[in-house]
């Protein structure tokens, strides 16, 4: 029997002789075996076929002496022959580069493993696979170049998917395009720019992104462009007016044009050192918004068909994104117009003075319930409210309309308490407005309003309490006449305290809704100490200065709009 396979490979011994006659001659893979001294014993068909010879004219012949060549066609000497190494080791070998010589003349590379064979213990030569090695080669850059289009595939089909994941992520059009930027470049390209139409016929560059380090000068693109006429045969001018994505090669870019857009977008492409650009519709069909053009610098690394259709398929995600953004924004600015003007301009009476700011909620409907008040009562007396109404909708600031209103009315001639006028507004708030719930800060200062002395009378429903700015540099949050919050269960204790206090002259108070002490992922007390601490570095401020930075010393992260109103008294 002969060795060579294990003993765990006894089960094939029992097969017929002619059986494994039969597997040699119709291997696939050519295979010769050689004797001790390197000449031919046995060749398959795959090896006749392999080295251009039959097998009668190799049995016998010296493998060495017949086939070894170098490159040039010259024999080898037979020292620096590996197989000839092997088979006098009687070990296994394999290499590379191993040509031989045809029999029509030719030379083939070929890749080799050989085995020892032996017959209870004694050496009978070797068993040498033949493979061509240029085939070889062939079949593992198929291989290769096959994986790296996978790779690419799986790179571009994660790239869109983050793409649509992060825009989805915004409403805003700025961050949306900065977003888009840094997730494109350098991933896909060297250089990114967006054009948006905002006009018939007006095309505004809004964001262009490059590699780390570039000119800032390049940021000159970003500008109001000339108007795209139809007839132009410029990439960018056709995407705009809803023609096909285009692929730009290096000979593309440098074809002269044909108007004026065409040559600022040209000058673009030029100055950044386009090789190859891409250009696609931002949305689709009728509902282009714009052109994304996408730049590679690098000749031996262009853009191709692929790129094409995965960018085409960028483009119309991202000018979703931006229809969207741009509705968003006009139901923004309509909405924030209303909110503005529900609230009522404020009074400067005597030597009083009064600011306010109102800032929209960061997210969302961008209008909420927020709102803030002050006016002259009859007897003279300056009322001050701070208000927020349950939800950030436009149904909220439609409820904080109705109670604004209902509130002024009922206070405006009501000599008791603000906690008896809170009362009334509390009975009467279910029967004729639509607002489920709302917190409130009613506040009365009574005192000549040039000289005083000056006493605040207030009631809290369910309000974050007062900040009173002394001129000494003291700060006191005025927590005293805290009652329920308006739309609580009846029989829950509905009359409300009152509390007064002094004011002493050059104080500052301070009246907020909670979005400006709210962040989440803070308690509410880190939000009042914060709130303290920067109110009293404010404090000597001018009041509109104090109303401006106030807010913006906050730590971001906010999802509520916020309303402020102040009030300073005049110093002795």
């Amino acid at each position: 029997m002969v060795e060579g396979v294990g003993d765990e490979g006894q089960w094939w011994s029992a097969a017929e002789p002619g059986f494994w006659l039969q597997v040699v001659g119709q291997l696939g893979t050519a295979l010769i075996v050689v004797d001790p001294a390197g000449g031919f014993l046995a060749v398959n068909p795959a090896a006749e076929r392999l080295l251009g010879r039959s097998a009668a004219a190799m049995l016998g012949e010296d493998a060495h002496d017949l086939l070894h060549r170098n490159a040039d066609g010259g024999r080898v000497p037979r020292e620096r022959c590996a197989l000839l190494r092997a088979v006098a080791e009687r070990a296994e070998a394999r290499g590379e580069g191993h040509i031989c010589l045809r029999g029509d003349g030719r030379l083939v590379a070929t890749s080799w493993s050989a085995s020892p064979l032996r017959d209870d213990g004694a050496f009978m030569g070797m068993a040498v696979l033949l493979t061509d090695a240029a085939g070889d080669r062939s079949a593992r850059r198929e291989r290769a170049a096959y994986t790296r289009a996978l790779e690419d595939l799986t790179e571009r089909l994660t790239l869109v998917a983050e793409i649509t994941d992060v825009l989805g992520q915004t409403l805003e059009t700025d961050e949306a395009l900065a977003r888009l930027g840094r997730l494109l470049v350098p991933r896909l390209a060297d250089w990114a720019a967006v054009d948006l139409r905002v006009g018939s016929g007006q095309v505004h560059r809004v964001a262009v992104t490059g590699p780390e380090g570039r000119d800032a000068a390049h940021e000159d693109w970003r500008e109001r462009l000339p108007e795209a006429g139809e007839e132009a045969r410029s990439p960018l001018v056709q995407v705009l007016n809803g023609a096909d994505p285009v692929l730009q090669r290096a000979a593309d870019v440098a074809a002269p044009v044909s108007s004026a857009l065409a040559a600022v977008h040209s000058g673009f492409l030029r100055a950044v050192g386009a090789a190859s650009a891409v250009t696609v519709p931002l949305g689709s069909g009728r509902q282009v918004t714009g052109a994304l053009t996408l730049v590679r610098t690098d000749p031996a690394h262009p853009f191709d068909a692929d790129d094409l259709t995965v960018v085409s398929d960028i483009g119309r995600r991202v000018g979703l994104v931006i229809d969207n953004a741009r509705r968003f924004g006009r139901q923004r600015a309509v909405a924030e117009a209303m909110q503005r003007n529900l609230l009522a301009p404020l009074p400067q009476p005597g030597r009083l003075r009064l600011a306010a700011r109102y800032q929209p909620a960061p997210a969302g409907s961008q209008v909420g319930g927020d709102w803030y008040d002050a006016f002259e009562r009859k007897d003279g007396t300056l009322a001050l409210v701070i208000g927020d109404v349950v939800g950030h909708d436009l149904t909220a600031a439609a409820g904080m309309a109705q109670l604004h209103g209902i509130l002024r009315s009922l206070a405006w001639d009501h000599s008791g308490p603000p906690g008896a006028v809170v009362d009334r507004l509390d009975d009467a708030m279910p029967a004729i407005t639509t607002v489920p719930m709302a917190t409130l800060v009613l506040a009365l200062l009574e005192g000549d309003p040039h000289t005083g002395p000056w006493t605040l009378r207030w009631t809290s429903a369910g309000h974050p309490p007062p900040l009173l700015l002394t001129s000494d540099g003291q700060a006191q949050y005025l927590e005293a006449g805290q009652g329920l919050l308006l739309g609580a269960p009846p029989g829950t204790g509905r009359s409300r305290p009152s509390a007064a206090q002094s004011l002493p002259a050059g104080s500052t108070l301070l009246l907020y809704t909670d979005g400006l002490i709210e962040v989440p992922g803070s308690d509410l007390d880190t939000g009042l100490a914060r709130l303290r601490h920067h109110a009293l570095a404010l404090a000597h401020e001018p009041l509109d200065t104090l109303c401006d930075q106030l807010p913006a010393r906050m730590p971001p992260g906010s999802t509520d709009d916020v309303a402020l109103l102040a009030l300073r008294l005049p110093s002795p």
